[in-house]
Formats: C-alpha cells, sequence, structure tokens
C-alpha cells in the first residue's frame, strides 16, 4: 500500500493516528498523533519513555521511537477518523532487540532467506463479563454444556455481528463466530495470512474487541481463567510453511498429509515445548488452565502433556486436515507477536536439526493419558515454565535479546506473585 500517510489520510478521512507498539508483557502502547503531525512521526517515530512500558530498560536510557509500519494501518472501523498503526521499537537509531514484532520480524527474515514463510490462523477465545468483572455479563446463559448454544449466541447479536462487521470491513475475510464452551465465552474466526499480518491483525483484533464491548456496556476479557469452574481462554494457532504459492506441509503420500519436513518443524515444536510454554502461557492464571481438571461442560480442552495427534482435541497438537497443524497450547494472555516468533523459532529449529516429533498418539489423553509413560509434562506454574526458557539453547539462540529482558521481567512478576498473600492461605493456615 502506499507509504504517504498524510495522503492516506486524506484519501481516507482520518483526523487522528494512534501509533501503537505492544511491550514484553503484551500491553498496548500508543500515542494519538493529529494528521498535521503524521509527516514526522512516519519518519522518525512517536517518542516514548521505555522504562514507563513493560520492555527492559532505565529511566537513564534515551529516548524510545515508535516508526509506524504503514502497511499495518487500519482504521478503527468504530471510529473511521482515527487509524491505527502497528510500530516498530528503535534507540540510538537501532531495533530494540528485546522488543516483540521486532524479534518477530527477525525470524521472518531469517526464513525468508530460505525461501520460506509461516502463514498462521489464530482463535481467540474471549468472554464477556459485568464490567466489574466479577461475573459473565449474561444471567441467563447457564447451560452445563452451552458450546454453539444459539440461544445465547444470539443474545450477544449486537456486540458479535459489529466486531464481525467490522472484520468484514477491514478484509480479514472472517468466516464464523460461535458461542464457545463456557458460559459467556466466545470465538471469532478469520482468515489466516502471513505471520506478521496476523500477529498485527491479532494485536488489533483484541483492543477491537475490548473497544466494542466498552461501547455496548459489557467488558471482555482474554484472561486465561477468569472463572475457576468453567473452560478456560485459549488462542489456538493453525500453522502452515509456505514457498511461494506451494504448502511444504501438504504431501498427499505422507500420513496425514503432512510432509516430512511439516513434521520436522513439528518436531521442533514439541522439542521446546516447555521453554514455549512461558511465552505461550504468560501468566500465573494461564497455569490455572493447562493441566487443568474438568470443568462443569466435563472437559478443560487445554493440553497436559507434550504429544499430537490427528483430528483429536485432547492433545497440544492435533493435525486436523493435510497441510498444516493447530497448536492448543496458547492462551488468551499470550502477545500476539511472541506466539508467531516463538512457533518460528522452534519450527526452524525443528527443520535444521531434523526433529523427530516421534510416533502420533491416537488416544483420549483426557481419559487415558496416565497410561503414557514416555509423555513429558507441561511445566504446572509460571516459574518452572520460566526455568524451561532458561535453559533453552534454541530459544535463547534465536529469540536473542529477547529471552534474558523476558526472564526479568516475568521473574520480577513471579517474586509479586509469590509475596501476595491470599485469602485461601488465610483460610488453611492461621490455625496451622
Amino acid at each position: 500500500m502506499p507509504t504517504d500517510l498524510d495522503a492516506i489520510a486524506e484519501q481516507q478521512g482520518i483526523k487522528y493516528f494512534l501509533i501503537s507498539f505492544t511491550d514484553l508483557l503484551g500491553v498496548q502502547r500508543a500515542k494519538l498523533v493529529p494528521r498535521s503531525a503524521i509527516g514526522d512521526m512516519a519518519k522518525s517515530g512517536a517518542a516514548f519513555a521505555g522504562f514507563a512500558t513493560w520492555l527492559d530498560m532505565t529511566p537513564a536510557d534515551p529516548d524510545l521511537f515508535a516508526v509506524p509500519d504503514p502497511a499495518s494501518l487500519i482504521r478503527l472501523p468504530w471510529k473511521p477518523e482515527v487509524g491505527w498503526l502497528a510500530a516498530d521499537a528503535w534507540m540510538d537509531g537501532r531495533p530494540v532487540g528485546h522488543a516483540p514484532r521486532n524479534v518477530l520480524k527477525r525470524l521472518i527474515a531469517a526464513a525468508g532467506e530460505r525461501g520460506q514463510e509461516m502463514k498462521t490462523g489464530v482463535e481467540c477465545e474471549f468472554f464477556l463479563i459485568s464490567p466489574d468483572g466479577s461475573e459473565i455479563s449474561d444471567a441467563a446463559d447457564r447451560q452445563g454444556k452451552p458450546c454453539y448454544d444459539q440461544q445465547a449466541l444470539m443474545r450477544r447479536y449486537d456486540v458479535i455481528a459489529e466486531i464481525c462487521d467490522a472484520m468484514q470491513a477491514l478484509g480479514w475475510r472472517p468466516y464464523q463466530n460461535d458461542h464457545e464452551d463456557a458460559n459467556g465465552q466466545f470465538e471469532m474466526n478469520w482468515q489466516y495470512d502471513a505471520a506478521l499480518k496476523t500477529a498485527d491483525r491479532h494485536s488489533f483484533f483484541k483492543y477491537m474487541v475490548r473497544s466494542i464491548a466498552e461501547k455496548h456496556g459489557l467488558r471482555a476479557t482474554f484472561m486465561p481463567k477468569p472463572f475457576p469452574e468453567l473452560t478456560g481462554n485459549g488462542c489456538h494457532a493453525h500453522v502452515s510453511l509456505w514457498q511461494g504459492d506451494r504448502n511444504l506441509f501438504d504431501d498427499p503420500a505422507g500420513k496425514l498429509g503432512i510432509s516430512a519436513l511439516g513434521y520436522h518443524f513439528l518436531g521442533g515444536v514439541m522439542h521446546s515445548a516447555e521453554a514455549l510454554t512461558a511465552l505461550f502461557n504468560p501468566t500465573v492464571n494461564s497455569y490455572k488452565r493447562i493441566n487443568a481438571a474438568p470443568t462443569l461442560s466435563g472437559a478443560s480442552w487445554a493440553p497436559g502433556s507434550v504429544t499430537y495427534a490427528g483430528n483429536n482435541r485432547t492433545h497440544m497438537i492435533r493435525i486436523p486436515e493435510p497441510g498444516r497443524f493447530e497448536l492448543r497450547l496458547a492462551d488468551g494472555a499470550a502477545n500476539p507477536y511472541l506466539l508467531q516468533a516463538g512457533i518460528l523459532a522452534a519450527g526452524l529449529d525443528g527443520i535444521e536439526n531434523r526433529r523427530d516429533p516421534g510416533e502420533r498418539l491416537d488416544i483420549n489423553m483426557y481419559i487415558d493419558g496416565h497410561t503414557v509413560t514416555n509423555a513429558r509434562k507441561l511445566p504446572l506454574n509460571l516459574l518452572d515454565a520460566l526455568r524451561r526458557l532458561e535453559g533453552s539453547t534454541v530459544l535463547g539462540e534465536r529469540l536473542g535479546a529477547l529471552v534474558p529482558s523476558y526472564l526479568k521481567l516475568k521473574g520480577e512478576e513471579w517474586n509479586a506473585y509469590a509475596r501476595h498473600l491470599s485469602p485461601w492461605e488465610r483460610e488453611t493456615t492461621l490455625d496451622v
């Protein structure tokens, strides 16, 4: 698309631009820039104090400049005079090495040198809840198995339809919306695309859903497990690798229609799964979703072990059809850029080292998982996951400066949690 943002603004009636970047903990940071100033901002970027965000910086560091990517421009469908722009973080004339979008772009370039491009789609689950966050917003949504419930879906028609209309207007090619497995939970699907575009859209989608929910007097949350008895929010990723118009995972002669290269990529993801958990399940709350007990609906729909299968949703990875696989590990708190970067880093390692994923398991892991003696277990908490990331040579080399910075900030987060005294502790320990 054209790169002259001032000309685009004149053509499309944009008065303001949100220059936005996503920090290490997945928080979107932005400045609202009037059209009259966008020419300079497009060249040099909008200035931020990096330490005031979740980046590994100090107050003594110079300004961070968020340089907008014109190709990412999205007009806010609910406020069309504002244009949203994904931006790359720069400091001292260089890209910030641990900024998530920069990390993803570096890995995409590495794949591009091999003539390869990862394409992905994401399934973002969310709850529509009360403004204070205490309960789901629809008191009538009480079914024991509420997934695909037509009545509950249509009671939220105004919200869901407005979001879907927006995606259609933006050219995302949405194709289905449904009530998910938990009461008050929804999922909306749009067409897969190149990894960076998917990450940008994933980031904007979360902002859009929250904004439109607020417009309707509701609150949207992507929190992994906001209600203990209900299914948590996953963020499943559908993955394939391409060379031009050719899907490199697609092989009619391969098992389940997946090529040898595809299985090596899959093997790389499985090889680094425990370390990837620190990125894909990035909060203390995340570990109430994976390794979870059955919910009111009968299943958690989340993995507990590093296994893969065919079209079987009880595993960490499933192969639903030829040419792609679905990674079911990540949750709603996953940073959109680190989700894509982690998959690509592990997958490229799998290809280069011809990682073997082993034989698939065609069993129900929720019922018969205990019979599998050689399946590795996913970390049980954030601290264990961070330790696995710290020990990962693969991710340390491929994600570079991101890993020590991420470990530092997440370590501080874990320590803050550990210092917190919960009501449960008081109830069970005061009289010990």
